[in-house]
């Protein structure tokens, strides 16, 4: 072998050792990089999630709502009561013949909600009946009389004119002509008379039947079949009410309103319904009154709501709230929507964001937005009912910080 090869040679060995010799720098110098950076990840990651105190921030949940609570200016609670309603008895003393309503039947003014055994008073009505009858006979035979004794007595002035008839029986015929003309006075008072008892009878058997007295709707029963009912219950376990009903058309709200929030109150002034059996329904309505005296040991005035378009479903003595309004509600904004408060909507760019809170940390959540009603905005999409998200949050606030909610 020459000796240049074996030079050759020498320095191939020399650079294979030299590269040996850098290579476990190098990858101690990589390693340590490595480890440098994960342990200032992992520091960054603690300080992140664990070593950096909480924010603080409030909460609030994402919940259905309605345009109306942004335009209320003050609520108040009550009950729906009718403003028409009785408790129907009878005006006479009696058994309970027969009853021919049930509770929530509907009834019309002067329909027989029930009768009293009145047999004696059919009776009596007859018999007063057959009196006048005889009363207009004795009626006519003294109309009868006095036409005749009528025309006797004119012949018999006119033959004692001419000298023709004496003076006594002049005077005879006269009598007899007063005479006739008293009876037929007298059987015409007879007449009259009868066709008053005839009238009395016929009350006193018609107020044997109880009728409604305006129309409504059956509430309750009081009596039943076979009772004795009487005014005011004055007999011994008699019933003073047969029926309670009502006229379902003059429902209304009935609130108290405290005295300091009563000029917030207008007649005529918008108002919103809200019934505790239908929590899902809103019902518009209208101041109708502000009754005009205060309850000094509640300190409130009452306030009657009147339904603008009353529903079937509404009954009476029915709990309720109602919400008196800035504005009527115009068409569309009855509808209920996912709302959240404005000041929770922060602008990042061209989209709309708020910061849902899981497990103690904050995410911002891109939101598609629709109207908004006062303080509050309605969410499209982005975000569900029940989700809590932050109330106001910081403009540098950022996912995955943690946050402490104030109470």
């Amino acid at each position: 072998m020459s000796t240049d090869n074996l030079t050759k040679l020498k320095i191939s060995l020399e650079s294979k050792a030299r590269g040996q010799h850098r290579t476990p720098l190098f990858k101690i110098v990589f390693i340590s990089l490595l480890v440098l950076t994960l342990v200032t990840f992992g520091a960054y990651w603690l300080w992140i999630n664990w070593l950096r105190p909480p924010v603080e921030i409030r909460a609030i949940k994402v919940s259905v709502t309605f345009p109306s609570r942004a335009l209320t200016i003050l609520n108040a609670s009550g009950y729906v009561v009718a403003q028409r309603k009785a408790a129907v008895s009878s005006k006479a003393t009696g058994r309970l013949e027969h009853l021919y309503v049930e509770e929530g039947k509907a009834v019309k003014q002067g329909d027989i909600i029930a009768q009293l055994e009145n047999s004696d008073l059919q009776a009596a009505l007859e018999e007063a009946q057959a009196s006048l009858k005889v009363s207009q006979a004795d009626l006519n035979n003294a109309d009868a009389e006095l036409d005749d004794a009528t025309l006797n007595f004119n012949r018999q002035k006119v033959l004692k004119d001419s000298g023709s008839v004496s003076e006594q029986a002049f005077d005879s015929a006269e009598a007899r002509y007063k005479k006739a003309k008293a009876a037929y006075r007298s059987a015409k008072y007879r007449v009259d008379k009868a066709d008053a008892a005839v009238k009395v009878s016929a009350v006193n058997l018609d107020q044997s039947y109880i009728r409604a007295p305006f129309d409504g709707v059956i509430l309750t029963k009081s009596a039943e079949e076979g009772e004795v009912v009487a005014p005011m219950g004055a007999s011994l376990n008699a019933k003073a009410a047969v029926v309670s009903m009502a006229d379902m058309k003059s429902r209304m709200v009935e609130v108290d309103v405290a005295e300091s929030s009563l000029e917030k109150v207008k007649v005529g002034g918008p108002a919103e319904i809200r019934l505790d059996a239908f929590p899902n329904d809103r019902f518009e309505g209208t101041v109708y009154m502000i009754v005009p005296t205060a309850d000094r040991s509640k300190a409130t005035v009452l306030a009657k709501v009147k339904f603008d378009k009353i529903s079937e479903k509404v009954l009476p003595e029915m709990s309720a709230k109602v919400s008196f309004l800035l504005r009527p509600l115009r068409e569309g904004e009855n509808r209920a929507f996912l709302g959240v408060p404005t000041s929770s909507i922060l602008k990042r760019g061209d989209a709309d964001i708020v910061f849902s809170i899981k497990e103690g940390m904050v995410m911002a959540t891109e939101v598609k937005t629709g109207k908004s009603w006062g303080e509050t905005t309605e969410i499209i999409s982005g975000l569900n009912e029940g989700e809590l998200i932050a109330l106001k949050p910081d403009a540098d606030l950022a996912s995955g910080r943690r946050v402490k909610i104030k109470e």
